[in-house]
């Protein structure tokens, strides 16, 4: 099919939810949340509301104390992961709204725009941690690290050439790929650099930083569903798009990004992180892949890898009576989405 952006305004649009599709529609913008078709988009984005978090609200004195603390491997892991972070969420700011130009769906529309502010959140919370705990030098040497440092470089291109290409040539395959890309940055990309906050945590070390980035990987639980939901509605409505060349190119994607985030975690980690051995990031990290893969119906990468090597990450994930599964992908959290389970997409 061919790809058009969505008109801004379209006075012959379709009201009819069953003539709602998610690429490809005759929308007419209006968001009517007493009119929808796709409901784990209207529940996705109630519970994206709930989310809502303050980064200043999370104190941070005592991780200025701890930073100064730290082994220098570990305060070169620390820099490297918050200029990692920063780039990514920065780049999902700015590109969001050009994947939403071509989905005709308003309630998802409605759920990426929530996601393009929470990304922007994320950035505030970064730089309010730089701020907080980083001397003025170091905050400026990592705002610099993510094009100075050649494997964050390297993985930063990967990402980017996709959007880039994207942008270029807006075509359905292309859309597909973004999506995918999209994916792969919110359930691959993020891992290593939370798992090694949580190390941290174990230990007792820069625990404020460690509540930013729980409520951090709260939200990017939802960006991860969202996707998870595009995609599965895409191909539902379109499986004549998703040849086997298009599902070989879409695995190809994901197994380049696990080798990005094993040789980035074992990198940053030096094998040294109490915890994050680098045999534990490999099957950590494929272990993941195979997750992401399983939720959209395509092949796993990685058979030999069946069992949950960090376990322990979950520990992190209960804050303020809100639980977390990364891996089935329910949230539940305040009492207004405690029943939702994104597995039900």
């Amino acid at each position: 099919m061919e790809l058009e952006k969505k008109k801004l305004f379209n006075e012959h649009g379709d009201r009819d939810w069953g003539k709602r599709r998610i690429i490809g529609g005759n929308t007419t913008n209006l968001i009517e949340l007493n009119n929808v078709k796709y409901e784990w988009a209207t529940k996705m984005y109630r519970s994206m509301m709930n989310n809502f978090w303050i980064p200043e609200e999370i104190p941070l004195a005592q991780d200025a104390k701890d930073y100064a603390l730290l082994s220098p491997s570990e305060r070169q892991s620390y820099d490297k992961i918050l200029s990692f972070l920063i780039f990514l969420d920065s780049l999902q700011t700015a590109n969001l709204p050009n994947i939403n130009e071509y989905i005709t769906a308003p309630e998802v529309n409605l759920c990426l725009t929530v996601q393009t502010f929470q990304e922007a959140v994320h950035s505030q919370s970064y730089s309010y941690i730089l701020d907080s705990v980083c001397p003025a030098e170091v905050r400026d040497r990592i705002y610099n690290e993510w094009r100075e440092d050649k494997h964050l470089l390297r993985r930063n291109r990967f990402i980017t050439d996709l959007y880039e290409r994207f942008i270029a040539e807006s075509t359905t395959e292309n859309l597909l790929r973004t999506i995918m890309a999209n994916y792969i940055l919110e359930g691959i990309y993020f891992y290593s650099g939370f798992s090694f906050f949580y190390a941290l945590g174990r230990q007792g070390k820069l625990l404020g930083t460690v509540s930013e980035i729980k409520y951090i990987q709260r939200d990017e639980l939802t960006h991860l569903a969202l996707f998870q939901g595009i995609f599965r509605e895409i191909r539902k409505e379109n499986p004549e798009m998703f040849t086997s060349e298009l599902d070989a190119d879409l695995r190809l994607m994901m197994q380049t990004a696990v080798e990005h985030e094993i040789e980035w975690g074992q990198y940053i980690t030096a094998n040294s992180i109490p915890g994050l051995s680098n045999e534990i990031i490999d099957q950590y990290i494929k272990f993941l892949s195979n997750e992401r893969l399983k939720k959209i119906g395509l092949d796993i990468l990685y058979p030999e890898v069946v069992e949950h090597p960090m376990k322990w990450v979950e520990n992190f994930s209960n804050m303020n009576g809100m639980k977390t599964d990364f891996f089935e992908q329910k949230v539940t959290n305040y009492s207004k989405s405690s029943n939702l389970n994104w597995d039900e997409l």
